[in-house]
């Protein structure tokens, strides 16, 4: 799911990109990619939740969209430390592209079924 979310995310924002040759290898670092976000998204998420629930709070949760972009460009560092050619331009793609993802994930959840129905 991460990974269509992630392709949303690259066709819809400017500076998002994927740089492959064949289909086989763009199709791999979407996975790839998506995982790794699963990956940032289920360990690091709740700690910074936990450490800055008092922002989370005093923002009425608007801080959230801040680390969501700055775990999508955590993503990205990540992705390169696997030579993935998965590259975000700055914090504002970061920001539009983790808005993107959340929404994208958020829809697909909500149709495709996940296995605890």
């Amino acid at each position: 799911m991460n990974a269509l979310a992630v392709w949303a995310a690259v066709t819809l924002i400017s500076g998002i990109d994927v740089n492959t040759d064949s289909l086989a290898g763009t199709i791999l670092v979407y996975v790839a990619v998506g995982a790794i976000f699963g990956v940032v998204n289920a360990v690091i998420k709740p700690i910074v939740k936990a450490v800055g629930c008092l922002f989370y709070a005093l923002t009425l949760g608007l801080i959230g969209l801040i680390v969501n972009a700055l775990l999508f460009m955590l993503t990205e560092w990540i992705a390169g430390l696997f030579d993935l050619p998965f590259t975000i331009s700055g914090f504002w793609p970061a920001f539009w592209g983790a808005l993107v993802v959340t929404v994208v994930s958020w829809l697909l959840s909500m149709f495709l079924p996940d296995g605890d129905d």
